[in-house]
């Protein structure tokens, strides 16, 4: 049993059981649903995913249910309805997938399948909205991440095959930024490939880059306006709403881009102090120096209104990255980081010791976001096994639920059935995003004591 997985199904109530699963690197059964809710101390919202059957779902924390479109994403995303003139439950999706080139959830690996076109649907499922016959070649090739700004237009993240100069790879997967009017014709560019120079890479580094056989050498995972805050009121050009965030994956470093000369202005990475002498992830001292941050995701400015507003948070995977890579600890386990962004300090962190468990027990090398909620707890994905929590401050896990809508394969050498509950992001959801009347259920969910919860033997 892994030790990840094990953690799982400590004080959970069993709702759902994979019973009749195949055998796996987890334990062949454990709860899923909904596992903890203490609705008096969450934040009471709806969670929205894409599950393993390629259907997003939007839940209540007590794990029902409540509206489902038959669609996925990379990701499924919600429209805040101040956007669209104030329609309620509104998301972007995959609408049309290909055989082609694209780039799977594991770093370098590729997929036969491209996303072609992306769109936003209503509620009904209608879609409203399509970006791809304008792309280069007529496919959007959207991945990790896509949202509406402020004037209407899309911002779509996406890949282009192309050589590059000096790379060693006959084609590489350039990530590129396009920002997309109503009518799906792109109004804006803005190519990774050209600002690998602005980013503090040494030149052995780059020559490290440039020699990759990987095509996907940057990986970006996300991207996002920088939003309002108090760093730009405060004079701070770098931190301009329309600015863009993003992160790489591969190269482990964080950027925003100055939307008005696409110069990057601001960089967290690639260069960290080690987490400690030892290697471990174990500090728990804050503030002190951001250290070495390894294969993050959905890195984000906090938004005004919330607590910690203006802060970075990120999901720092603590996973395998880096030109070279970075020494990551053999044991430790992933972290959310809270970051002064001009400082550059961790305010406040989570990892599994945050909890009363070893660190390693929250893992995920690979995928996972995380959020911060109004009433200051923070949402969590820790996706490598599809397992969504809520933390206080404190680390106190108020909600939990773990995926029961896996993928499901056939393995390519052994033939035999595989299972992955794996999921790439998920977000809360607040209750007056969908439609008036949608139901929602707050029924607490009471976990009993781990150690004396066993299926009884027949």
């Amino acid at each position: 049993m892994s030790k990840a997985t094990r953690k799982m199904a400590k004080g959970a109530v069993v709702l759902a059981l994979t019973a009749t699963a195949p055998a796996v690197a987890e334990p062949s059964v454990y709860p899923t649903g909904a596992t903890i809710y203490d609705p008096a101390r969450a934040y009471n919202s709806f969670v929205l995913f894409t599950g393993g059957d390629d259907v997003s779902r939007l839940i209540d924390l007590s794990g029902k249910v409540v509206h489902e479109w038959k669609y996925a994403g990379q990701p499924v995303t919600f429209i805040d309805p101040a956007l669209i003139g104030g329609q309620r439950g509104h998301v972007f999706v995959t609408l049309e997938s290909e055989e082609g080139k694209g780039t799977d959830l594991v770093p370098g690996r590729v997929l036969t399948r491209i996303r072609k076109t992306v769109g936003e649907v209503d509620w009904d499922g209608k879609p409203v909205w399509r970006f791809g016959p304008s792309a280069p070649g007529g496919r959007a090739q959207q991945h990790h991440d896509i949202a509406r700004l402020q004037n209407g237009n899309t911002l779509v993240l996406a890949n282009v095959l192309y050589p590059l100069p000096g790379f060693a790879a006959p084609q590489s997967l350039d990530d590129v930024a396009y920002e997309v009017n109503p009518e799906g014709d792109i109004v804006w560019t803005w190519a990774a490939s050209d600002h690998l120079d602005e980013i503090g890479f040494t030149a052995e580094e780059l020559k490290l880059i440039k020699a990759t056989k990987n095509a996907d050498f940057l990986h970006v995972n996300n991207l996002k306006p920088v939003g309002p805050n108090h760093w730009f009121d405060e004079g701070d050009q770098r931190f301009a709403p329309d600015n863009l965030i993003f992160d790489s994956r591969s190269a482990n470093f964080t950027a925003i881009i100055d939307r008005k000369t696409r110069k990057i202005v601001w960089t967290l990475g690639p260069h960290y102090p080690p987490i400690s002498e030892d290697g471990s992830t174990t500090s728990r001292k804050t503030p002190r120096p951001v250290d070495q941050i390894s294969g993050q995701h959905d890195a984000q400015i906090i938004a005004k209104g919330l607590p910690g507003a203006g802060n970075l948070l990120v999901f720092d995977n603590q996973g395998e990255a880096g030109y070279p890579h970075a020494a990551v600890s053999y044991t430790g386990g992933s972290r959310v980081l809270e970051i002064n962004p001009v400082t550059k300090e961790i305010v406040w962190q989570y990892t599994g010791a945050s909890s009363g468990q070893p660190g390693w027990t929250f893992r995920s090398t690979h995928i996972s976001n995380a959020r911060r909620l109004p009433n200051g707890n923070t949402f969590i994905d820790e996706g490598q096994i599809g397992r969504f929590f809520q933390v206080t401050p404190k680390g106190e896990i108020v909600w939990e639920y773990v995926n029961p809508y896996p993928r499901r394969g056939k393995d390519a050498e052994t033939g035999r059935q595989t299972v992955n509950h794996a999921v790439y992001r998920a977000e809360p959801v607040p209750y007056d995003w969908a439609p008036a009347g949608t139901p929602h259920s707050e029924t607490a969910v009471v976990p009993p004591e781990n150690v004396n919860f066993h299926l009884s033997s027949k």
